[in-house]
């Protein structure tokens, strides 16, 4: 185990691993819909416009659910926000497997993104907040790779299902797999503890406190990082299966080889993100994993692989796409004081998960005139565009101690 991980205390060890396990449930509950996606377009007789929608719904709901988890978490703890966001997440998967159209299945995603954009955003506070300064970055990142694992657990389980059963009931099933570990984690949620930082707090601030100064301009800025990260990423997420499907005509497992292969990547990935936050600094880190993912998109998307380096190739893809979230996490935990850190954190991601959904949206809606593959290649270079914009405009933020007293620093202005 590493030194990190050795050093925490018993509580804050089961605090790690109930995020962990959150993350990789919030994972494999939302990737599973890209698994399912190439079957529903033609069950349903669903347009591509109404799957991008499908996808749209969940960002939005994400938004919400997680700017609302940000405040709660900050009045009312991290920890009992979480055993909330948990359950809501089970719920909307459970009611995606008995959908009977379009009209219900969009209504059951809206729950899930609930629940999905909450668990991220207090989870993320609360790993920060148990860390040491020197490996927060590290740790964060170690449980944002949980993602990878969901992202594998949602390609092997929805590969073996959608394989072995039939196609219109094996979809059904696929979304009935976390319902189980929804409930184990929180059960574990019960036994937590909520962190020192937020039980030292000794006022509370109003969430407005993040759109005045001084903290507006970290507002903004961890804005604009959260959408070029999240634009990218759901670009790729949810329209690589069906490039996969459609123009390289790739069976169900054949898809889920690929994807296993970038959640391979992406687990390193998150790896090599902390570390290199922790070792060169954030915005090292995010130029870094930002010009990687524009190349590796771009050569997936543009370049005339063969289906072998096309597999290959999945696993710098998974690397850099998703390994740049275990940059993201700790800059926009490392922004705010205590006060704040839950309702800046939760807003600035999940701002960047709304504006995803509407870009996705309009690719969607673009797509009847343009090749796919085309359009998730330039949709990819503008977002992490983005990304590197806002990694120059940001400050440094390595060496931030939330043992300090914040409430006594300039930030009090605001809060």
């Amino acid at each position: 185990m590493p030194t990190w991980y050795q050093n925490l205390t018993g509580d804050h060890r089961r605090a790690f691993w109930t995020s962990l396990g959150g993350i990789a449930l919030d994972a494999m509950d939302v990737q599973l819909y890209a698994f399912v996606l190439p079957i529903l377009l033609p069950l349903w007789g669903m347009s591509q416009l109404q799957g991008g929608e499908l996808v749209s719904i969940v960002l939005a709901a994400s938004a919400l659910g997680g700017v609302g988890a940000g405040i709660a978490s900050d009045r009312l703890g991290r920890v009992l926000v979480l055993r909330i966001t948990v359950l809501c997440v089970g719920v909307g998967t459970c009611l995606c497997a008995f959908s009977q159209n379009f009209e219900q299945l969009l209504v059951a995603r809206a729950i899930q993104g609930l629940g999905f954009g909450g668990e991220w955003a207090a989870a993320a506070v609360l790993v920060a907040e148990i860390a040491a300064p020197e490996s927060r970055a590290r740790m964060v990142g170690a449980a944002q790779s949980a993602w990878a694992i969901g992202f594998g657990l949602a390609a092997a389980s929805s590969g073996v299902i959608l394989t072995l059963l039939p196609i219109d009931f094996g979809w059904r099933c696929t979304f009935l797999v976390g319902i189980i570990p929804a409930l184990l984690i929180f059960h574990m949620r019960r036994r937590i503890k909520e962190p020192a930082a937020f039980r030292a707090m000794t006022q509370r601030a109003s969430w407005r406190a993040i759109f005045r100064l001084p903290i507006a301009g970290r507002t903004f800025q961890g804005s604009l990082l959260a959408t070029g990260a999240h634009s990218g990423y759901w670009a790729v997420a949810t329209w690589w299966p069906t490039i996969l499907h459609l123009d390289r005509h790739f069976t169900s497992s054949e898809i889920s080889a690929h994807l296993g292969i970038a959640a391979i990547g992406s687990f390193f990935g998150y790896a090599t993100g902390g570390w290199l936050g922790d070792r060169f600094g954030r915005r090292t880190a995010l130029i870094i994993l930002s010009v990687g993912s524009v190349m590796t998109v771009l050569m997936c998307t543009r370049l005339p692989l063969s289906n072998s380096a096309l597999l290959i190739a999945s696993f710098p893809l998974g690397f850099f796409v998703l390994g740049l979230f275990s940059a993201v996490g700790p800059v926009l935990a490392e922004m705010y004081p205590t006060e704040v850190r839950g309702t800046g954190l939760g807003f600035c991601y999940n701002f960047g998960r709304g504006m995803a959904g509407l870009l996705l949206f309009v690719v969607g809606y673009q797509l009847s005139a343009v090749n796919l593959s085309a359009a998730i290649g330039v949709f990819a270079i503008i977002s992490y565009t983005i990304v590197f914009i806002a990694a120059i405009l940001i400050e440094e933020t390595r060496s931030v101690s939330f043992n300090d007293d914040l409430s006594k620093s300039s930030y009090k202005q605001a809060c």
